[in-house]
């Protein structure tokens, strides 16, 4: 040993996997285990289903009341869900790098019901020849000049799959009026001037069960996909429950109307009519549904808006209606046509 080195001092430490003590070194520490800290008290969250349902619940009954009531403040009501609706449509097609006129495209969604109410389907039908018209000379307005197709296509596709769909529920809940227009009072004498309150409840019932029915249905059974590319969460199976689910909810409208509502509503639709209804209603739902998944798709999103917790925004909440009511309308032309002509 070389007396000139430091002299070190004994380790104290731990012995080593061999039993021996290292020859240097600081001690060997071990830690303590740590301290068990309390569990912090999880907060309950709703799930998304819990929240569709606390929507679907808080909806209805207004719903409902708004269909009865009727008048100006049916109207109204349907005015400023397609304003809130065509909005949501311009948002999320300008992802797409669309830039539609939006005010005018307002206007005119709001308009629409208006013109149904105070006219017929007719009238809207000319407006939305104007609009289009309006559009394209406004864009001549426009100095930038590049993205003038999907402009003008964005602003009269907003109107026409929102204002103009969503005007039918007005032709479909004052229905009567447009028959005694068609038919004249002699033949729509003994039909009650109400009865555009049970289709429009019939038209509801199918397409919101025929939602609830293709959810719960495809979630149990569903093994098939519908339409992988726009929709995966979305089978065959729930499609075709969803289907019976609606044609079935038709038929309940009917029994409910027939027991439990004042007057004779439903006294012109059998249980037949009903279920065929219910089912033609509740395949255009499955459709309509579709056409949205493509839009949103599309332009990458998974809601169309945020207004409605658990189910998104308000087109999110009517994409099945805005084809099952135009429907619900024409199946009813043709059915009242068959009855005063044939």
């Amino acid at each position: 040993m070389d007396p000139t080195a430091p002299e070190q001092e004994p380790v104290t430490g731990d012995v080593d996997e061999g039993g021996e003590r290292p020859a240097f070194g600081p001690d060997v520490v071990h830690p303590r285990p740590p301290t068990p800290r309390t569990p912090e008290k999880v907060r309950w969250r709703p799930s998304n289903l819990t929240l569709r349902l606390i929507t679907g619940v808080i909806i209805i009954p207004p719903v409902v009341w708004v269909c009865y009531v009727g008048g100006m403040v049916y109207v109204g009501v349907i005015i400023g869900i397609n304003c809130l609706a065509v909005n949501e449509f311009y948002d999320f097609i300008s992802q797409k790098g669309a830039t539609p006129h939006r005010l005018l495209g307002t206007l005119a969604a709001a308009t629409l019901p208006l013109i149904v109410f105070v006219g017929d389907a007719f009238y809207a039908t000319s407006f939305m020849t104007a609009l289009l018209l309006g559009v394209m000379i406004l864009q001549l307005t426009k100095a930038e000049i590049r993205e003038a197709i999907a402009s003008v296509s964005a602003t009269f596709f907003g109107v026409f799959y929102v204002g103009w769909l969503l005007s039918h529920a007005v032709s479909v809940r004052f229905i009567y009026s447009d028959l005694t227009r068609r038919y004249g009072e002699a033949n729509t004498v003994d039909i009650d001037p109400q009865i555009g309150f049970f289709f429009m409840i019939v038209c509801l019932v199918a397409a919101v069960n025929c939602d609830v029915g293709a959810y719960f249905i495809g979630r149990r059974y569903g093994r098939h996909k519908l339409a992988p590319a726009i929709s995966p969460n979305k089978s065959v199976e729930g499609a075709l429950g969803g289907i019976v689910l609606g044609a079935a909810a038709a038929v309940i409208a009917k029994f409910v109307f027939d027991y439990l509502v004042p007057g004779q509503l439903s006294k012109d639709f059998t249980i037949t009519i009903a279920a065929i209804f219910g089912v033609v209603i509740a395949s255009v739902a499955v459709l309509g549904d579709l056409v949205e998944s493509v839009l949103k798709r599309d332009a990458r999103l998974k809601d169309a808006g945020a207004i409605l917790p658990g189910v998104g925004g308000v087109l999110d909440r009517i994409d099945s209606a805005l084809l099952a009511i135009p429907v619900m309308y024409y199946l009813l032309l043709a059915y009242y046509y068959v009855r005063f002509m044939v």
